[in-house]
């Protein structure tokens, strides 16, 4: 395991992160651990694009679409 050391940190944004850690339960080491770990294994592309790739892959997907038969509703905006 590496080890970081954050140097000059603000202490707004480390009373921030106390909150944040204590609200979950954890240390604030434990809090910034999770933090990074979630901002690094983020999908490196678009999910809504790799969904759509890996339908169109198998074919794609027909869905039924209800027909719109009511009528739009007016918004008062006085």
């Amino acid at each position: 395991m590496g080890t970081l050391t954050i140097r000059k940190l603000n202490e707004r944004t480390h009373a921030l992160l106390r909150g944040r850690a204590a609200a979950h339960g954890r240390s604030v080491e434990a809090e910034v651990r999770a933090i990074l770990d979630a901002a690094v294994n983020r999908p490196e592309g678009n999910i809504l694009l790799a969904l759509h790739s890996a339908a169109s892959e198998l074919g794609g997907v027909d869905l039924q679409l209800p027909s719109r038969t009511d009528r739009p509703r007016e918004v008062d905006l006085s």
